[in-house]
């Protein structure tokens, strides 16, 4: 059995408010846990106390039995040297994917070939016109 540190959410609609369980791996994020070691609450400030509370003691506890807390709870475990966490590095998050990537050269080729087709019919209308001009005499 694998078991997660991980948060299950609580709260009213809009209004959540977060505890920190000991669970299997297998149970749904809200549903069944072993126990209980801690809560969180977002809506309080960064700075507050109360903002995260664990027993640390039950949390060294089932980090030594195995327990894998999950990113968000490793990180406030780090605080107090509780777990390792870095903050993760994805580049290509940010890329677009390929659809936004091929509209993006439609458009700049569309914006291209309309450029050019200003670029002709400026300079067509004064070639032309020397030749009316001519033509009618």
């Amino acid at each position: 059995m694998s078991l997660k540190i991980r948060l299950a959410r609580g709260g009213a609609k809009k209004r959540p408010f977060y505890s920190i369980v000991v669970a299997d791996s297998r149970m749904p994020r809200d549903g069944r846990f072993i126990e209980k070691v801690g809560r969180y609450n977002p809506l309080l400030a960064k700075t507050d106390e109360k903002r995260v509370e664990y027993n640390e003691d039950r949390i060294k506890h089932w980090l030594s039995v195995g327990a894998k807390p999950t990113d968000r709870v490793a990180r406030f475990l780090s605080v107090n040297g509780l777990a390792d966490w870095k903050a993760g590095n994805n580049p290509n998050k940010g890329k677009p994917g390929e659809k936004a990537v091929e509209r993006e050269q439609e458009k700049k080729d569309k914006a291209e070939a309309a450029k050019a087709a200003l670029e002709e019919a400026k300079a067509a209308p004064a070639e032309e016109a020397p030749a009316e001009e001519a033509a009618a005499e």
